[in-house]
């Protein structure tokens, strides 16, 4: 019986065995994952899914990382692993990835270590600079963190990967970006030319001012060409122009003016005499009308034996490359098309600056960010009504803050342009801010004064039930100010947007906990007007309860403001909507306006042959008749009913300002922005991805009571609830003592 029981065991413990080998068999190939985040942090979004899901080539995914990273570095590596499981589980086996360890060259390396780091660096990833902290000491240490994407002939890199914050949205967008690439490109209607634009004429001077390398420079551009052909499927042209031997047009010959060289006549030290002349040296990049260029000479200021003179040198090849490279995305245009309305005053985005520049881009446009954030997701088409109307290839048009009326036509091309079915994202301001001038300001006139803004946009939202009222929002939930001196300042016209007056039922806001807001005014329904369209209108942030309006005499130095005393004057105030629905025309019952004439151009000086005053008919100098505009006609058909479309109107156009945004459109502020503007342009998907990266989470607000009542049950509270837990313990041993007692006493105790 012994032997027959030890036998049963051993067949149990066999089956168990074989059980438990076939669960893990099956689990290799069959597998789940149960994310139990709120945010599902560790899960990929739709449009993640949907991005790896319509790969048609492989995609190659070389990630460079060094090993035994400290905290909190350490733990990236292992997130990535189990992201791009996850990409490589949706992507029908077109996605392929690969971890190489890599430690910079500050140590010995071994030959394996060497080769990572020489592939990491030919595909543009570099160390980067990590801070450690050992033995109470803080280090900088070298570290490798960057990923290669191969997708074709492309390739794109993220080159430092130092936090998990968003790194679903880099490597979804880096993948959408790539297949959006391939796609143009092999699209194209025509070649992008790569033009070289080299006078003759500089051979003369060469030797003299110290260029080298002129003669070979054509062979050496057309290598970088053929080079990068080889990753845009051969839409590349490389074409040459010698302005000395080739007649060009003014127009053509223009963007390279100021890449020219001017000399006068001088004599060479054997006595030779080298004519005045002038030459260009410059390459440029042409497709569909648009074109970029770059000097191909720096200068420097050097001593030589005829003492300080100018030398110039030809642009390394790699600067060349990456200049070619850089703007084949820009000139082909791979990204969806965005306008923004860049008249009337608007908020000016910032201007494009070459590298020398740079340092100065936050005077020339007060919307850097902005702009750095939107177009990494769209092509920013600025907009002049006046010359082009509103383009059907824009699906949104942002107006940001117009100080300047619109006229009756620009009304209608903005209405028509809504009852298409596309979106409006409006950031209005209520007023014009005037600054005094500097005589004024010797006066003792110091402060700004505020003028209610009309612009006509207001007859339109009016109609379609929406306003701007004439005040700004002061709340006692604010930013505050603070300052060694004046020590904390409470900015009541900077409110702070709380969690519980965020709309979060739209998905692209539910995870944005708390944002702030500047300068902004009350928005107003008319509840009346919106049933009469049949809109839904959806209030997307609002104040708190402590809010009151600032209206008249405007005054916003923060020290002069005080709270009303009357809670009365309290109240909640709704900031921004989001109206959706099919909207009615402005101009259904009204009569098309007509087209304004443009200004006359200013007569041009009397020629030759001309005396001042007398002025020649067009008909006869041009031997065609003057255009009469109001005699031109055309389909003026008007849309009464639109097709659904959006209109998100928020009160303040101060929001989109640098100091507002943050750095790389990580701060709610940003997310805030371009979540709205994807969605607005059919992105949500994108949005929600975006949006659950945010990880603020800021405490519930609490009365004064509360917290007392909280810190009296930490401080008093648990040792009582010890001591009485300690009581009843000592009065159940004491009761059981008793009964044992009573059980061996007969009953006696």
């Amino acid at each position: 019986m012994e032997k027959k029981r030890d036998m049963t065991k051993f067949a149990t413990f066999g089956l168990y065995l074989v059980i438990l080998i076939l669960v893990i068999l099956v689990g290799q190939s069959l597998f789940f994952r149960l994310d139990l985040t709120s945010n599902r942090l560790y899960s990929l979004s739709k449009a993640s899914k949907r991005a790896v899901s319509t790969l048609n080539e492989p995609l190659t995914i070389n990630v460079f990382f060094s090993k035994n990273l400290p905290a909190p570095y350490n733990n990236i590596e292992r997130y990535l692993h189990d992201l791009l499981d996850e990409y490589a589980s949706h992507a029908r086996k077109n996605l392929n990835y690969r971890f190489f360890n890599v430690s910079a060259k500050e140590s010995e390396l071994s030959e394996a270590a060497e080769e990572n780091r020489q592939m990491a660096q030919d595909y543009g990833i570099y160390p980067v600079n990590v801070q450690t902290i050992e033995q109470d000491e803080a280090k900088v240490q070298r570290a490798y963190m960057g990923m290669a994407f191969i997708h074709g002939d492309i390739i794109e890199q993220i080159p430092a990967v130092t936090s998990t914050e968003g790194l679903e949205y880099q490597i979804t967008s880096t993948i959408q970006k790539m297949n959006n690439k391939i796609s143009a490109l092999l699209n194209l209607p025509e070649k992008i030319r790569v033009k070289l634009v080299q006078s003759s004429s500089l051979t003369q001077i060469a030797p003299q001012v110290g260029i080298e390398g002129l003669e070979g420079l054509k062979d050496h551009i057309a290598e970088v060409v053929n080079s990068q052909n080889s990753k845009t499927y051969g839409q590349l042209e490389f074409i040459t122009v010698d302005p000395t031997l080739q007649q060009l047009s003014e127009e053509d010959l223009a963007p390279y003016r100021r890449f020219g060289l001017q000399w006068p006549e001088f004599t060479r030290p054997d006595g030779s005499v080298i004519p005045a002349g002038a030459g260009f040296l410059g390459l440029g990049m042409e497709f569909g009308g648009k074109s970029v260029e770059i000097q191909l000479l720096s200068s420097s200021l050097n001593l030589t034996n005829q003492g300080l003179q100018e030398q110039f040198t030809i642009v390394d090849m790699a600067q060349i490359e990456s200049f070619i490279e850089e703007n084949v995305d820009n000139l082909i245009d791979i990204h969806e098309e965005i306008g923004y309305l860049s008249t009337h005053g608007t908020q000016a985005l910032a201007a494009n600056l070459p590298p020398q520049l740079q340092m100065m881009q936050q005077q020339v446009g007060s919307l850097t960010q902005f702009n750095a954030l939107l177009s990494d997701r769209y092509t920013i088409k600025q907009i002049n009504m006046a010359e082009e109307g509103i383009p059907d290839s824009v699906d949104t048009l942002i107006i940001a803050g117009p100080k300047q009326s619109f006229n009756d036509w620009e009304l209608f091309l903005i209405d028509q342009f809504l009852m298409k079915g596309k979106s409006l994202a409006l950031f209005l301001d209520a007023f014009n801010e005037i600054r005094p001038q500097q005589q004024q300001q010797m006066y003792g006139m110091q402060q700004p004064a505020y003028l209610p803004l009309n612009t006509g946009l207001e007859k339109l939202l009016d109609h379609y039930g929406v306003s701007v009222k004439k005040s700004y929002i002061m709340d006692e939930s604010c930013y505050v100010s603070r300052d060694q001196q004046m020590g904390e300042t409470q900015v009541y016209f900077a409110p702070i947007i709380k969690n519980e007056n965020i709309n979060h039922r739209l998905d692209f806001l539910s995870n944005i906990k708390e944002l702030i807001m500047y300068r902004i005014s009350p928005v107003l329904l008319d509840e009346e007007r919106l049933k009469a369209n049949g809109l839904e209108a959806m209030r997307i942030i609002a104040s708190t309860e402590d809010a009151w309006e600032m209206a008249g005499q405007i005054n916003l130095t923060p020290y002069m403001i005080r709270p009303p005393m009357n809670p009365d004057e309290k109240s909640q105030h709704a900031l921004a909507y989001l109206l959706e629905g099919e909207f009615p025309s402005y101009f259904a019952d009204k009569p098309v306006p007509d087209k304004p004439e443009p200004e006359p151009e200013a007569p041009e000086d009397p020629g030759e042959g001309e005396a001042e005053g007398e002025q020649v008919p067009p008909e006869e100098s041009e031997g065609k008749p003057p255009i009469v505009y109001s005699q031109v006609t055309g389909d003026k058909g008007v849309l009464a009913k639109g097709r659904p479309g959006r209109i998100f109107l928020i009160s303040s156009s101060e929001i989109l300002t640098d100091n507002i945004l943050g750095q790389q459109g990580q701060s709610p502020n940003s997310v805030f922005l371009l979540n709205t503007i994807d969605f607005l342009n059919g992105q949500e998907d994108i949005a929600v991805m975006r949006s659950k990266n945010q990880r603020f989470n800021p405490l519930r607000d609490t009365k004064a009571f509360t917290r007392t009542v909280v810190k009296v049950v930490n401080i008093i509270g648990l040792p009582a609830l010890l001591i009485l837990f300690g009581f009843y313990v000592w009065i159940r041993r004491k009761a059981k003592r008793k009964t044992i007692q009573a059980m061996f006493s007969g009953g006696k105790v």
